[in-house]
């Protein structure tokens, strides 16, 4: 019997998407319903210590990885040449762009197939804050701002 290429539930061949996590069987860019994660936040947060704000993964294929958003605007995506890449079949070639200015940071769907949801709720565009959780296909990244001086 064949299994998800998402999660590794089994599916029957007459399946169009897993009946566990929502991705489809055939396609370029598989779809899925996001899944809300009840996983607590405060442990990542004292991990980083860097003056950029960072996005580190808590679920998805890379798991545990910290994304620091360094430049004024970073493509997120999976394309290769992404700034930062997100190799995952639900991920769109150029999902989401991020804009980080001195005070804040801002994430913006790029008309991506499954959808940028900041917190659970899709978004088009969204500011983020500390300790949101952005959801771009099975990735769940949570934010931490860049830390103020005397922090």
């Amino acid at each position: 019997m064949p299994t998800c290429q998402i999660c590794g539930q089994s599916i029957s061949d007459d399946d169009v998407s897993c009946p566990a996590c929502g991705a489809a069987t055939e396609g370029p860019t598989a779809s899925f319903k996001p899944v809300s994660s009840q996983a607590p936040v405060g442990s990542v947060a004292s991990e980083d210590s860097g003056d950029s704000p960072v996005l580190v993964v808590r679920k998805g294929p890379q798991l545990g990885e910290r994304f620091y958003l360094e430049s004024p605007r970073l493509t997120v995506g999976r394309d290769p040449n992404s700034d930062i890449f997100l190799n995952d079949v639900t991920v769109s070639r150029v999902h989401a762009h991020l804009t980080c200015t001195n005070n804040e940071v801002s994430v913006a769907d790029a008309g991506s197939l499954n959808g940028t949801y900041v917190n659970g709720q899709i978004v088009d565009a969204a500011v983020l804050n500390s300790g949101d959780v952005v959801q771009i296909g099975t990735f769940q990244m949570i934010f931490f701002p860049r830390k103020e001086s005397g922090e």
